[in-house]
């Protein structure tokens, strides 16, 4: 063994040892907004499986009712990372010089997803009120907030049934009230995610009428946010951040089948991590569709240019020179991909 200080020899023995030595170096600790759903995968699944830990990451969630509610405390560099989908606010705050990028993808859809729908109230259907997109005039449709990403998904719906998006009653809540709205006949419908979903069919007051695959494939939901001064100041730890959630992002892809956790031990594993992590219980999460997420963490940009499109036309972003690229920093993934390599799938 060298010789010198124990500090001196575990400097030589490497970072392996220096817990051993108990000289060990403090975590780098990292404040991330999450948003409670399962969307939050990603986040849920590092944290559990010690990948964060790996990288010298201690990592603070920091639960918010609304990505919306994100914004400005990632302008300000007070929360340094964040989750939440594309919205008007988003980039308007760019065009202000409030300073977030968009880093990685976080949730979205794909062939064969039914993580999002079109959902319409039971009753219109049986009745034959809904029979298709056309139906949707004069129907009061619910959306999470003004400005946001599901108007431009309903917009996508309107013009396969040739309605005009205005000729659309649109009302705005969170989720959870929505499910309520359902039962009680306030609203007629719904671009809805899950665990939303499966539970309002089991209560007999909804119908998946359409995927939103059908009328918006491959729809970008959300994304990873850093704070431009996280960026700026702390670098390094952001490279490992996003080392450490790719990683996560594969376990979660090779545990899915067919839009839902796979019924195998990986699956099953995933499952109670996300149950956890979540508050909910195992058989909800088992029983509902899922986001799908990047294995190699790039979001869609062309779903996201064309939501910029449908904001900028609604007239609720202002500044024409804001574009997507504005606001992407793919330097992150492109880092960890280089240390990962290209997702391969788990048995192949």
């Amino acid at each position: 063994m060298p010789s010198g200080s124990a500090a001196t020899r575990c400097a030589l023995m490497g970072l392996a040892f220096l817990t051993f030595c108990g000289v060990a170096r403090a975590a780098d600790r990292v404040s991330v907004g999450t948003v409670g759903n399962s969307s939050d995968a990603g986040f849920l699944i590092a944290d559990a499986r010690g990948y964060f830990r790996d990288e010298g990451l201690d990592v603070q969630f920091i639960p918010f009712d609304g990505a919306q509610k994100m914004m400005a405390p990632l302008g300000a560099g007070d929360l340094e990372v964040g989750g939440g989908a594309a919205s008007a606010s988003l980039y308007n705050a760019a065009a202000r010089n409030i300073a977030i990028r968009i880093v990685a993808d976080r949730s979205g859809t794909a062939p064969g997803s039914m993580f999002q729908t079109l959902m319409i109230r039971k009753a219109l259907v049986d009745s034959g009120k809904y029979r298709s997109y056309a139906d949707l005039k004069g129907l009061r449709i619910a959306l999470l907030a003004p400005g946001g990403s599901p108007g431009s998904t309903l917009n996508e719906a309107a013009k396969k049934g040739g309605v005009r998006y205005e000729d659309i009653e649109r009302v705005y809540m969170p989720f959870p009230p929505q499910v309520a709205a359902f039962k009680n006949g306030a609203i007629d419908g719904s671009i809805m995610i899950e665990p939303f979903a499966t539970a309002i069919v089991a209560a007999g007051d909804g119908v998946r009428v359409a995927s939103t695959e059908d009328f918006y494939p491959n729809d970008q939901i959300g994304m990873v946010f850093f704070s431009e001064k996280f960026i700026r100041d702390r670098k390094p730890v952001g490279l490992r951040f996003i080392k450490a959630y790719v990683r996560a992002l594969r376990d979660y892809n090779n545990a899915l089948k067919d839009g839902k956790f796979a019924p195998t031990p990986e699956g099953e594993a995933i499952v109670k991590i996300m149950a956890s992590g979540l508050g909910l219980d195992a058989g909800q999460i088992r029983g509902a569709f899922v986001p799908a997420i990047n294995p190699d963490g790039r979001p869609n940009i062309a779903s996201l240019r064309k939501d910029l499109e449908f904001f900028a036309a609604q007239g609720d972003v202002t500044d024409a020179s804001i574009r997507v690229e504005t606001l992407l920093d793919m330097s992150f993934v492109d880092a960890a991909l280089k240390d990962l390599g290209p997702y391969a799938p788990a048995g192949k």
